[in-house]
């Protein structure tokens, strides 16, 4: 049962789909799981610290940066079209996502002069394009200089609104640093500024980064979930946090990309480079010992990587748990401690 895509899957109500955050960030709901006790517990948010068990000091933090990366233009033909930046490339390329159909050499234009060409078309769906603008191609700082000015907050898919202005407070962490996400760390969504300098005093907090991708909502559509090809992201490990993670000390990861970036530093010893780890009951963490995380989609990887902590069965009964108690789901919603 646990390599069918299929037993994965679970029931939401709409309602049940956060579509605006809770303010302040803190007053969300936390559903605590103990592993030892088999035991959880109903708590708010910002008494974390209350539930974070002792022989824990060292806290993992992602410092990616969401971008404005969905922008609206128009083909050469005049038809409208919709481009999601997902990452950049090697050669002042970049992957990205177009609402509209296109095809190799076609060119889209957007606002303040901005261009794209469109250089490669793949059947996972994704396009390889360069950017220009007055006939020079664009890196990628100069491209999110462009970004910032005129494209838009890229909500997840189940979100079934436009964006608006604060949305780009919203969703946005407290840390947020490095830019180069195109979705958010969404556990680390819930420090207010009041609760995050407690916390900081109280632990060691480690930066990394890893850029989220918008593979983060791509559904396993494979039967076998050993089966599905796990996208890839760009991470950096600071060497600070390096040492902590090479002593045996416990650990807390503030969310799936966190423990997505150690664990795939635990196998590989690298530091910087692509990260496509997929974590799952036939791949469980080596490394991080407690994780703060969301509530997911239905047999996505996320709730997969949840499953490699407490197991498939368990996973889908604290879910169950969290949905007979209106708990709030996905990316503005509210979140499960596994300790």
């Amino acid at each position: 049962m646990e390599l069918l895509t299929q037993s994965y899957d679970y029931y939401l109500p709409q309602e049940s789909i956060a579509t605006k955050p809770l303010y302040p960030r803190d007053s969300s709901r936390l559903l605590v799981y103990n592993r030892q006790t088999d035991t959880l517990t109903h708590a708010i948010f910002r008494d974390i610290m209350h539930h974070i068990p002792n022989d824990c000091h060292h806290v993992f933090i992602n410092d990616t940066k969401v971008i404005k990366a969905r922008i609206f233009g128009i083909k050469s033909s005049g038809g409208k079209v919709e481009l999601l930046l997902n990452k950049p490339l090697e050669h002042l390329r970049y992957g990205v996502y177009i609402k509209g159909k296109v095809k190799i050499g076609s060119i889209l234009e957007f606002a303040e002069g901005l261009r794209a060409k469109v250089e490669d078309v793949h059947e996972s769906g994704l396009r390889t394009v360069t950017f220009w603008h007055e006939g020079n191609p664009l890196g990628f700082e100069e491209l999110i200089v462009f970004l910032e000015r005129i494209g838009h907050i890229p909500l997840p898919p189940y979100i079934h609104r436009e964006d608006n202005a604060q949305d780009e407070k919203d969703y946005q962490t407290l840390f947020a640093t490095h830019a180069g996400a195109v979705a958010a760390p969404t556990a680390s969504l819930h420090f207010s500024d009041e609760l995050f300098e407690r916390f900081a005093k109280s632990y060691q907090l480690h930066p990394l980064t890893l850029h989220v991708g918008a593979g983060t909502f791509k559904p396993v559509e494979v039967s076998n979930i050993l089966e599905h090809p796990m996208h890839s992201e760009y991470f950096n490990i600071p060497s600070a946090s390096v040492k902590i993670l090479d002593t045996q000390t416990k650990i807390l990861a503030i969310g799936t990309t966190v423990t997505r970036t150690i664990e795939y530093y635990v196998r590989t010893r690298q530091l910087q480079g692509e990260c496509d780890l997929f974590l799952n009951p036939h791949n469980q963490p080596q490394r991080v010992n407690y994780l703060l995380t969301n509530f997911h989609l239905p047999k996505s990887t996320l709730i997969m990587l949840v499953s490699a902590f407490v197991g498939r069965e368990k996973t889908l009964k604290l879910y169950q748990e969290a949905i007979a108690n209106n708990y709030r789901f996905y990316s503005y919603g509210d979140a499960m401690l596994i300790i």
